[in-house]
Parts: structure tokens; sequence; C-alpha cells
């Protein structure tokens, strides 16, 4: 395997390391503990270790979002060290070569991925995914302190080539790709109760401490005190706080040595209604014990909510979600003056209950309680919050939206900030959306920018808090007696537009999870079918549905060769081809040229069924059986072609099994009457040279360029002259008329409008 690759630096915590050990191997080290974990010269009786897999999935070639495949895992609470071990097979077939497959890591989500290097819709914010590229081989990925929760594994080929492979035709070689997860997880872990000294030793083995963040925390500060090397001053300590994430990891790291200056850390805006991890581990040397005393202090926030007392009269039966903040007695908005303060206490932001409204599978709608505009202030920021943590939300995109009046923003601007866990409690001059462990998502409204967009592909799993304030840059005094009102729009949906025009928004699944992905047709490509790099124009999309559409009317000509020579069932069957497979692809197509006169599963099976069924009697009618055979083998094979394509209408065998037994037929009655005649049969060379010799060369052309000449981009060319190929062949093919028979009508018609056909052969007559 080659050196794996990252696709972003900021994840430090993550290491790739290639594998050429066995599985056993990489088992056995699991149950050591990590470096991270200690110092790896004893086992640290703490520590437990858990494995868990899942079914390996068959990768294929990336072409949009559903070709990759998903895994989701959980990582539990306490959890010190993190390893996948990665693992690819092949088949042995001479097909299979080396391939480069990639693998994504993220926390909360899916990861978002592009390997095409697409553009994203306007306003979309997308951060660099985390990957290794591997080759058929086995690799481990090592992850420091993850976060508990929801951990997403995402795995593909390269991009495929956009040739359309029948399947079943050409052999494939099947990759397959399975991930297990092993943990190392703390069993007996330190709590740290809030401004309350916790006394510590280091010696040989970090400490392992949490403390758990409140809803409403402002500020969290860690500190060290007493802290003391064998009996001397320093303290040769290094605190991690935090858990690891990807694709950003924002743990934060104090690193403790002076003697004579306080160590201590100071969080804002803390995840809140958590555990958060704290590690210490000694710097000293071996056997050098290090003493301190671990205090933690929380700064509580006070919110100011809006009144919520018309809620008490709700409908007990109502199916929405609120998520509200009841603080009873809650104040008006007239008792709060500017200063922010009521009966002396001080708020540090104001409350805006949601009602959370769900829609559909990956579709939630966000509203404020009374449905009216959100009140922005400057002395502190007005919070929305939205309950995301279902596990259930995370496969859709989050839009927000909002807007102001232009007349009441003249001379300040609206600054809003995007965060999980916590929403951002002090917005500074230089506007940084950054919380403790999360970088955000800035907005701003202003006078000249009215309205604000922000999608957010596959959200993380958490509650997610937009928060907004009003800024005066230029004269801050302005602001003292300002308020303006924002209106917002926020929604989770399963895809952008549902994909727009050229595209067509498709609900995956893996297990229990669901998630959404678009699939993009007439060349649009992107997350959203929003990239027109190389869309076909609109001239160009009638153009292929012209040519798809019409040239199956070459069928007319079999058609009408098969009614002039009394083939009336064959005849048949050539039209129904033609009619199905004419508004088949008249469906099929995206943008404006669609046209669509029954459900598109239903004219796909249709169309499929023409075509083949269409071979089936060309074939047989070319073999000249007796009618009762002919038409008894007619109904046999259809209904054998309905089962086939049934199970798998895509599977070459399907069709072509059929097929290959009319042939045998043919050419078993062929080669019968060679006998009994004691010549060739067909007898005459004009048959052979201008219809059998052009219908089979028609045919072979036909095959080869339906098994392995189409490709995405020259579908519309390549499949319209099969189109035309099949029904040439069919008309050069079909066997001339009996000599007795008379041509467009049957031999006699009696007065009362019946019609004798005669069969000369057998010298039998029926009335039909």
């Amino acid at each position: 395997m080659r050196q794996a690759g990252t696709g972003t630096g900021g994840a430090a915590v993550a290491v790739v390391v290639p594998v050429a050990v066995p599985l056993l191997l990489l088992l056995l080290l699991a149950r050591s503990p990590p470096a991270a974990a200690g110092d790896g010269q004893k086992n640290d009786a703490r520590l437990v270790s858990e494995q868990f897999s899942q079914a390996p999935q068959k990768l294929a070639f990336y072409s949009w979002y559903g070709s990759a495949r998903l895994f989701h895992f959980r990582v539990p609470p306490d959890t010190v060290l993190l390893r996948w071990l990665l693992q690819v097979s092949r088949g042995s077939g001479p097909t299979c070569t080396n391939v480069e497959i990639t693998v994504y890591f993220r926390y909360g989500a899916p990861p978002v991925i592009n390997p095409l290097g697409t553009s994203f819709p306007d306003n979309t914010s997308v951060q660099p995914s985390f990957f290794l590229k591997m080759l058929h081989s086995n690799a481990s990925i090592n992850i420091s302190h993850p976060a508990p929760g929801d951990w997403f594994v995402a795995a593909h080929l390269p991009p495929s080539s956009h040739k359309i492979e029948v399947k079943g035709f050409v052999p494939t070689c099947a990759y397959i790709f399975q991930p297990d997860m092993l943990v190392v997880r703390v069993v007996e872990v330190s709590i740290l109760d809030p401004d309350v000294p916790l006394p510590q030793t280091l010696l040989s083995h970090p400490s392992y401490l949490k403390v758990f963040v409140p809803e409403y925390t402002q500020e969290l500060r860690l500190e060290l005190q007493g802290c003391a090397s064998n009996g001397s001053l320093g303290c040769p300590v290094r605190l991690t706080v935090g858990s690891a994430t990807l694709p950003g990891n924002f743990q934060k790291v104090l690193t403790c040595s002076s003697p004579t200056q306080a160590c201590h850390l100071l969080l804002p805006s803390p995840p809140w209604d958590r555990w958060l991890q704290v590690t210490a581990k000694s710097l000293a040397g071996p056997r050098v014990s290090v003493a301190f005393s671990a205090v933690a202090a929380l700064t509580a926030c006070r919110p100011w909510s809006v009144n919520f007392q018309h809620l008490l009269q709700s409908t007990p039966n109502q199916s929405s979600n609120a998520s509200t903040v009841l603080l009873p007695p809650t104040p008006s908005y007239q008792d709060l003056d500017r200063t922010g303060r009521v009966g002396g206490g001080s708020f540090c932001l104001r409350s805006f209950p949601v009602l959370r409204e769900d829609v559909d599978v990956v579709s939630v709608r966000f509203q404020p309680l009374d449905r009216v505009s959100v009140v922005v202030q400057s002395d502190m920021p007005s919070v929305m919050r939205l309950n995301l943590n279902t596990g259930m939300d995370s496969g859709g995109s989050l839009t927000i939206s909002m807007r102001v009046n232009k007349t009441a923003i003249a001379n300040t601007s609206v600054v809003a900030c995007v965060t999980a866990a916590s929403p951002l409690l002090s917005f500074n001059a230089s506007l940084s959306c950054t919380t403790a462990f999360f970088q955000g998502h800035p907005l701003s409204l202003s006078a000249s920018s009215p309205t604000a967009n922000l999608i957010i592909p596959y959200p993380e799993t958490d509650n997610w808090y937009l928060s907004l304030q009003l800024m005066c840059p230029e004269r801050p005094e302005e602001c003292e007696q300002a308020s303006v009102l924002v209106e917002t729009t926020l929604n989770l949906v399963p895809c952008l537009n549902d994909c727009g025009p050229y595209g067509q928004c498709l609900l995956l699944r893996r297990h229990g999870y669901l998630y959404a992905g678009c699939s993009c047709k007439a060349g649009w490509r992107g997350w959203s079918c929003t990239d027109n790099s190389t869309a076909q124009s609109a001239a160009q999309q009638k153009a292929a549905a012209l040519l798809l559409t019409l040239s199956n009317l070459v069928f007319l000509a079999p058609i009408a060769i098969s009614v002039h020579r009394s083939l009336l069932v064959e005849a048949s069957v050539y039209a129904y081809t033609m009619f199905f497979s004419t508004f088949y692809h008249a469906c099929d197509q995206p943008g404006e040229a669609v046209l669509c006169i029954l459900n598109y599963d239903t004219l796909q099976y249709c169309d499929f069924l023409g075509s083949g069924v269409s071979i089936w009697v060309t074939v047989l009618c070319m073999a000249r059986l007796k009618a009762a055979l002919k038409y008894v083998l007619f109904l046999l094979g259809t209904l054998v072609f309905a089962m086939s394509l049934q199970l798998d209408r895509r599977a070459a065998w399907n069709t072509m099994g059929p097929c290959l037994f009319a042939i045998v037929v043919m050419v078993t009655m062929w080669v019968y009457r060679c006998g009994r005649r004691r010549h060739c049969y067909p007898p005459s060379w004009q048959r052979w040279v201008f219809y059998l010799l052009p219908g089979i060369s028609m045919a072979a052309v036909a095959i080869t360029i339906y098994t392995s000449m189409m490709t995405s981009d020259n579908y519309y060319y390549t499949h319209s002259i099969w189109h035309m190929l099949l029904a040439g062949s069919a008309a050069f093919l079909l066997p001339p008329r009996e000599q007795h028979t008379k041509p467009w009508a049957c031999s006699q018609k009696l007065t009362c409008h019946y019609e004798i056909c005669k069969n000369h052969r057998d010298e039998l007559y029926t009335v039909t």
C-alpha cells in the first residue's frame, strides 16, 4: 500500500498507519494501552477494549453520492482511543487489478465528499473532508480521545469511466470493504465538581477526569493549583480538554511548565448539557510523581425568554415539538432595560422558543412559536435553538435564510453565527464565529445586503443555535436604543431545491439510517445538480430527445412488411415495442424535454419487454415452424421474458438466454431442412445476399454497440442507432410469405364477414 493521505491538515489527532500484518496481530495490539493513554510500560487496569463490526459491502466506482458505501458506528462514552481497522478484499478474476480506494471519516454526520471536483451551490458551507487512500491492502487509523456518539465511514472506488456496462455480460471484479472499530475506554473516571479542588497524582499513567457542563454555561475555567513535582516547584503537566472530531479537530491542549505563572485554561461557550473530557499527563521523566489539584469554575448564563404563557392553552394532542426556555416568571419585553438587567440580575442572551414541525423523512420546518420576526438588539445576542439531535436529522441539508427591511438597518448591521452544541454569546469587533470547540458559520445583514442565506449539507447530530446581534461599527451609540426585526426561514430538507430540474432526489438507506443524495442528468453535476460546466444546452437536450424517440419510427418498416406477409402477430409485437420505446425515452429525459404518459417504471419495463420479445418472435419466425407450435412458443417466450425482467431487468442473460434458445431452434430447423432436401436452406442465393447477410450484419453491429460502445456521453446517439439497427435487422430477417398466400389479406371472404384462412401445408380450414 502506498502512503495514505488526508484531505485536511487540521486533524492532527488522527494518524494513518499502513498495515502489513494480519488482522489477528492488530486485535492483540488493540488490547494494549495506547501511547496516547499512557507511557506504554505496563497495562492500565482502568482501560477496557471493545470491538464493533459491520457486514462488508461491495464497493462501486464513484459517479454520485449513492456510489459511496456508508457505515454507521457509535462510539461509547469515556473512550480514549478509537482504532479503525480497514480491510479490503477483491476477486481473483483476470479483470481484478489494484485500484485506489478512498475512505472518508466524519463525526456526527455522513462525510461531505467531492471526488469529481464539482462546485457546490451558492452559500454552501463545506469543510474539507478527512480521508485516506489505500490500495488492495489493510490499513488502520488511530484517533485519540474521540467524541462519543455517531461516527460515519464512507468508501468508494475511483470515478467511473461513464461506460454503460451490460450487467452480467462482461466479467467484473468485486472489491469488498469492511471496517472494524476497536475502542479503548476508561472505566474509572474522576468527576470534577465545579469549584471543588480535586487532588491528583501523576506517576506513570495519565489521569482521566470529566466535568459536566450544564445548559446556559457562558464560560468554563480549568486551573491547576498547588502543582509540585517530587516536592519541587514547577508543573510538568499537559492537559488535553475536549474530544477529537473529524474533519475538524478543536481540542484544547494546555502545557504547564512555568513554576511562577498560573496554569489555567479559559473556554468561552463550552458545549452545553454534556460531559467534557479532561486528560492530564505528566511531562516529567519516569518514576517522577507530579501532584496538583484540578479546579473547574463555571460561569452561568442567565437567559431571557419571550412570553410563552399562551402555550399552556395549546391542545395536548399537538404532535409538534417546541424547544422552549421555561423560566417562570418570565419578564416581558418592556421590563428589560437597556443594560440587560431585571431585578438586579444580568442576562446574557435573549432566547426565542422555536417550534419543530416534522414534515417528512429528513424534512423538518423550524419557526418561532409566535410566528413573528426575531427582535435583535445590541446589548445581548438573540438566540434560536434548532433541535437536530434525534439521530435521523443528519442525512439532509440545513437551510437558513434571513431577511431584514432596508430602512430599519440604514446605519447598522446584524451579524449572525450558526454553531452546534452551544451558541456564540460574545460578538467581538473581529466578528469571529468560534465557540470553545466549534468553528461556526458567520452571516451578516446590512442595508446593502438585506438578505443572507446558508446551506449546511449533512449537519452534525446536535442542538444547533442561531445567534444574532445588532452592531454599529461606526457609531456605537446609535445601537443603544435601536432594535431590528429579522425574518428567518429555517428548514431541514432532504435535497436542496429537490435537486433542481436536472436531478432526482433519492433517499438512501444503510440499515436503519436514512440519508438523501442527488442523481444528476443531462451533464449536470454537483452536490445539488447545480454545476453546469459539462451540462447540455436546451437545444442538445431536445435533439437527444428527438433522436431517442423518432429513431423508433424505423419499426414501421418491419410492421409494414409483417402485415404485407400476413404475419399479424409479429406486426403487433413490433408496434408494441415502437410505442413503449418511444414514450419511455420521452419520459427518460431531464429538464424541459420530457413527457410521461405512464409511470416511469412501467414504461421502462414495457420497453425492455418489447425489445426482448421482438427478437424472440423474429428468430422463431425465421425457423418456419408450424403455426400451432410457433404461437405456443411465442406465448411461452413472452411469459419467460416477463418473469425474468421482473427478477432483474438489467441482467444481460435474462434477455440473451431466451434469444439463444430461439436461435438454437432456428438453426436446428434449418439443418433439418438441409438434410431433408439435400441442399442448403434457404435455397436462394438472393435470399442470403440481399436479406440474411445484411440483417445478420445489422444485428451483430447492434449487439456490439449495445454491449461495448455505450457511455453516458454518447448514449443519445448510440442508443438511437441501436433502435434503428434492431428494427432494420427485423425487416431484413423476416421470412418471405408463402407462395400461395396473397399479400395484405386472407385468401377468401365469406358473405357473413367471417374470414377463412387456409393452411395449404396442413390442408385444414379454420374459422376465425
